[in-house]
């Protein structure tokens, strides 16, 4: 028995050893890697646009809200996007709706929101957002029509009359 005790130590000791490895981690020498960008480009990527089909000149927003697209975002976001965001500034999943229209641009958020792949692996906007939730928005396979009526549904929650 005494022998099969110095035996089974031996093995745990040899064990614990060999996980140990002698490269230190970053945070024991003191220094920092800076975060990579996951964009292949950063020169041709513009963070206020995204990754996507809507530019500025496509969307052409106005101060005025069109009340009717509202109506209908609403009903469209009830239905594909309230079980993960809160119309105010609330995370439940993903983070709350207010003022997003005020932090990000319409084209941003149109080709956010219709192409969220390429966006959580491109923005480092959408990445900050991913590392804070945790998880990864779903394509709701939204039509152009339903997805610009989401953004003017967001625009009326930040106050566009």
């Amino acid at each position: 028995m005494k022998t099969l005790t110095v035996i089974a130590s031996l093995v745990l000791v040899s064990f614990i050893s060999s996980c140990g490895g002698e490269e230190k981690s970053k945070s024991e020498t003191g220094t920092q890697e800076e975060p990579k960008s996951m964009v292949a480009d950063p020169e041709a990527y513009d963070p206020k646009r995204g990754e996507g089909k809507y530019t500025a000149e496509s969307l052409a927003l106005t101060d005025k809200l069109d009340e009717a697209q509202a109506k209908v975002g609403e009903e469209v976001s009830n239905v594909k996007c309230t079980s993960c965001h809160k119309m105010s500034d609330e995370k439940l999943v993903g983070p709350g709706w207010k003022d997003v229209t005020k932090r990000r641009t319409g084209e941003w958020i149109m080709n956010f929101i219709t192409n969220p792949d390429p966006m959580l692996d491109k923005d480092p906007e959408a990445q900050a957002m991913l590392e804070l939730c945790l998880v990864r928005m779903p394509n709701q396979s939204l039509t152009d029509s339903d997805a610009r009526a989401i953004l003017e549904y967001m625009r009326k929650n930040d106050g566009v009359k």
